[in-house]
């Protein structure tokens, strides 16, 4: 038994039929060039032979009783791959829009808990010859880099398909199920190891604490610039309940580009993502009078996760970042955009020893549960203060291009989660070379052709921020020194000095004789007198 973190279990606690709770993607294959085999067989049968890399893919979960504990990770023994692996066929023309709207649909299903929490859909059809397959898998199970870690096992680095060794044998399972009473003593055991964790962790939060203060204090700006948000966010249409209808769109941006525009103009890759998605929402809110007064805020996704972990489960926390909407002035806006982020990180980094800390509740899956289903029947969400507008998150991907069943990805665009009170969620992914975005949203607040306006909007915004002026332009331009004023005015009213005639002895000619006699009379005119003011 593998036992849910606190955080794992609360995906699936808050989980409604409005807002599942999956994480998925929508990758474009090119297939090799004559290609005339069955795509679907060849790649079910690949990831047949490859599940047992990756826990994810062959475990199930086991509730604890009356739910007085999380639930437990378990070996599936009777796992059907064709219910896992499917395959559609778009209809014709197969364009991206028609593409778009299936993702939606796939989307807006729930997993079955009976089974292992991840499906996958080969699609073809597709007008331009490419091959679509749309994956997820929920999010108690996975976070954005152990869905990076499940592609390296799912996908190769050349069209070769590398073979992979097969599975240990297991010994038979003799068909046993885990009683009420070792169930709940398992759960009351990890509780136990939990409360002590926490209790050794008390002093380390202290300090951790005392140290995120401080850095909010540093935060601080000088008079007239703009400090950090700490406070509740306006309310927009994107703070609302929702249903399970989606809408969804794709936009992809090369990263080299990215990177050099953000070094160019004072920000990181993530400032120049934050000040495209804070310039669209700025123009699509604008266009219908319904811009607040006050900032949109973002709520932003950071992981806790050490550079050597790869464990298949949830590290992750979130900071605000302040989208600085009300800022007309795209520079300003671009640089307190820049401010708040790195702001925030600096807070998150201080209380990174404590944020991942699983802290056990007993009796918390029913109670969640029960308060999920309340924000959706009461629309509650929509009268409810709002900490942030819409999630954008900024997911680090394979650097170099993947292969699967010997076909090139092309594309790997994220699908991400809308929930109540943030109906619209920008998720962005780096993949060989690429920035890859992917609009979700309740299609009830962002229609299918709205997202496509949004899109459009975050195209004309880049465009803006590439206009903007170098960082290395804009302070040669404030540190050019400007030539002193008495020094211009004298060399203007100097008289020009003849040369000297070539029978006069250096330093003996008249013209120099005369204009030194006029520098002196000159110099003891400016002289002040004793007493007199400069």
């Amino acid at each position: 038994m593998d036992h849910l973190s606190g955080m794992d279990a609360s995906f699936l606690h808050l989980e409604t039929p409005e807002t599942p709770m999956h994480v998925g993607s929508l990758m474009l294959f090119e297939l090799p060039k004559g290609y005339e085999g069955d795509f679907y067989e060849v790649v079910k049968a690949m990831i047949g032979r490859r599940m047992h890399l990756c826990s994810v893919l062959h475990r199930k979960l086991a509730q604890m009783p009356f739910e007085l504990a999380e639930p437990v990770w378990i070996e599936d023994d009777d796992l059907d791959l064709d219910h896992h692996i499917r395959s559609l066929t778009l209809p014709r023309p197969g364009t991206m829009k028609q593409l778009h709207q299936l993702v939606s649909r796939l989307h807006s299903t729930l997993l079955d808990r009976s089974r292992p929490l991840w499906e996958m859909v080969v699609i073809e059809g597709l007008q331009n010859g490419q091959v679509a397959f749309y994956s997820k898998a929920h999010h108690s199970g996975v976070d954005g880099k152990a869905g990076s870690e499940m592609a390296k096992v799912l996908y190769d680095v050349s069209p070769t398909v590398r073979e992979v060794p097969p599975p240990r044998r297991r010994p038979a399972s003799s068909g046993y199920q885990l009683g009420v009473t070792e169930l709940l003593q398992a759960a009351v055991e990890n509780s136990a190891r939990q409360y002590l964790k926490v209790a050794q962790l008390l002093p380390t939060a202290v300090k951790a604490v005392g140290a995120a203060g401080k850095a909010i204090a540093s935060t601080r700006t000088p008079k007239g610039e703009r400090s950090l948000n700490l406070g509740l966010a306006p309310k927009t249409i994107f703070n609302e309940s929702i249903t399970n209808q989606r809408s969804y769109s794709t936009w992809s941006v090369p990263l080299d580009d990215i990177k050099a525009l953000g070094k160019r103009v004072g920000g990181t890759v993530n400032t120049v993502v934050m000040a495209i998605c804070s310039g669209a929402l700025r123009r699509f809110l604008k266009e219908r009078d319904l811009l607040p007064k006050k900032s949109l805020i973002a709520m932003v996704p950071v992981s806790l996760r050490a550079a050597d972990n790869d464990d298949m489960n949830n590290q992750v926390s979130a900071i605000r970042v302040d989208l600085a909407t009300e800022i007309h002035d795209l520079p300003a806006r671009f640089k307190a955009i820049h401010a708040s982020s790195e702001s925030a990180k600096a807070v998150v980094k201080e209380l990174k020893p404590v944020l991942g800390v699983d802290t056990p509740i007993t009796g918390a899956p029913w109670l969640m549960t029960g308060i999920a289903s309340l924000l959706g029947r009461s629309a509650l969400a929509a009268r409810m203060p709002a900490a942030g507008n819409v999630a954008i998150s900024n997911v680090p991907g394979p650097p170099v291009p993947l292969y699967m069943a010997g076909a090139r990805m092309l594309s790997f665009y994220p699908v991400s989660i809308p929930y109540h009170g943030s109906a619209l969620n920008i998720t962005v992914q780096s993949y060989a070379g690429s920035l890859d975005f992917g609009l979700i949203a309740c299609r009830r607040v962002v229609s299918q052709e709205e997202s496509y306006e949004l899109i459009e909007h975050m195209k004309a915004a880049l465009k803006e921020i590439e206009a903007l002026p170098s960082i290395e332009t804009s302070a040669e331009a404030v540190t050019a020194p400007a030539p002193p004023a008495r020094v211009a005015d004298a060399a203007a009213k100097a008289p020009a000095v003849k040369p000297a005639r070539k029978s006069s002895p250096p330093g003996k000619s008249v013209g120099a004789k005369k204009t030194a006699a006029a520098a002196r009379r000159t110099a003891a005119a400016r002289t002040p007198r004793k007493g007199t003011p400069r």
